[in-house]
């Protein structure tokens, strides 16, 4: 596995990634996405970093040099010395370790951002392969944040994990 800058090509990424129920409520990229759409999200993905968001990647299987998965590093708060994750696999490639080594991964490229200090992922308590993801690439479980976040139309609580420069 290795992580790779969003190119024009990952449209069909894209469009397999919003089949999933989960990952268009989460994200900016549309329930089952038309070519359009999805060459739309692509082109967001690959501005992020210039817009000051962060930084998109996509996850790549390094023996068929296929994508498989989105992760990026969301830095909004990088004046506090904070930043947050997210990732997301295609269904078929899923309980193949590429979200945890992704996560660790990005982890890794994280720590060598000047002035980030903590870097946090916000999981839902019923998401077990999301927890399980997060704990194999070191973060650990700091608690419960109640009513959190909005997830398809309704406030969800959310379970907070995070990994600290050492």
């Amino acid at each position: 596995m290795q992580l790779r800058p969003v190119r024009d090509e990952d449209t069909a990424l894209a469009i397999g990634l919003s089949t999933d129920s989960y990952v268009p409520q989460i994200g900016s990229l549309p329930d089952h996405a038309s070519e359009a759409e999805a060459k739309d999200w692509v082109h967001r993905q690959k501005r992020r970093h210039s817009d000051g968001a962060g930084f998109s990647f996509v996850i790549e299987a390094t023996a068929t040099g296929t994508g498989v998965g989105h992760c990026g590093l969301w830095l909004r708060d990088l004046a506090a010395g904070r930043g947050s994750a997210g990732y997301s696999v295609l269904p078929e490639q899923r309980g193949m370790s590429f979200a945890a080594d992704a996560l660790a991964a990005l982890t890794t490229f994280g720590w060598s951002i000047a002035g980030l200090h903590r870097i946090e992922l916000y999981i839902e308590p019923w998401n077990a392969g999301s927890i399980r993801t997060a704990e194999r690439a070191g973060y650990l479980r700091e608690g419960l944040l109640r009513s959190h976040q909005e997830i398809g139309g309704t406030r969800r609580d959310m379970l907070l994990y995070a990994e600290v420069r050492s």
